[in-house]
């Protein structure tokens, strides 16, 4: 069996295709077997007023694409402007594969894979914003 496998905590909550889905009050895995499905873990989203940082907020509108809540056509250029941009600070090898990553899943209209890649530089994104201060 291929597809995505979810392994969901009690009363956790996902997105997919623009529909919340809660779990009960038992651990419970799920096998999505449609290959371009729209998953998104609640847990795991960003709220509006924690994109504050470059790449949260390229995060955020990946978030809004999968939601269903950003236009995927606008979504997608808006995504491709934000990594290039995103590529002007992240030179190391790590951050560009990822950048590259992103980019080429965004383009193949795959946006769950793009905004994973891109979470990828979060952390790194947080110790160059440390050192600045």
């Amino acid at each position: 069996m291929s597809g995505l496998v979810l392994k969901l905590r009690p009363s956790e909550r996902i997105l997919i295709n623009g529909v919340v889905v809660e779990n009960g009050d038992r651990r419970a895995k799920l096998n999505v077997l449609t290959p371009d499905a729209n998953v998104l873990r609640l847990r795991d989203a960003i709220h509006p007023d924690e994109a504050n940082t470059p790449v949260k907020r390229v995060c955020y509108i990946a978030q809004m694409v999968l939601a269903g809540e950003a236009d995927p056509v606008k979504g997608r250029d808006q995504l491709l402007s934000g990594i290039e941009q995103l590529s002007q600070v992240f030179t190391d090898p790590d951050s560009r594969m990822r950048l590259d990553t992103a980019t080429a899943n965004v383009v193949n209209n795959k946006t769950y894979p793009a905004l994973k890649a891109l979470r990828g530089l979060m952390a790194r994104e947080q110790r160059l914003m440390a050192r600045a201060l």
